[in-house]
């Protein structure tokens, strides 16, 4: 097996958020420059080809659906924070109970 360092599973999860979001981009990017240039530098017809027109129906909503998933993997938390636990010592919790009661009884 590999004698290497271990990455620990936070690392690992930031190796793969890398990785899939460096892909999805380079997919995107490449989406955008073949449509680019499909439409800059290959004459094109006064009247749009049906071919053309499923081409782009095809390529609109993988290119939504790629920066829907890239801003998700970009915002996306691992984990979600936690909040440390202060537990209230249960005697203090009583005696404050206690000084609560004996100032209403006192206004009583």
């Amino acid at each position: 097996m590999l004698k290497g360092q271990r990455y620990t599973s936070d690392e690992l999860m930031a190796r793969l958020k890398f990785i899939v979001g460096l892909s999805l981009a380079f997919t995107l990017t490449g989406i955008v420059f073949v449509i680019l240039y499909s439409l800059m530098f290959i004459e094109q017809p006064m009247v749009q080809s049906p071919n053309d027109a499923k081409f782009f129906e095809l390529v609109t909503p993988i290119a939504t659906f790629l920066t829907g998933i890239l801003s998700g993997i970009m915002l996306g938390k691992s984990e979600p924070d936690k909040l440390p636990e202060q537990p209230q010592a249960p005697a203090a919790r009583q005696s404050m109970v206690d000084e609560v009661v004996d100032e209403i009884d006192d206004i009583a």
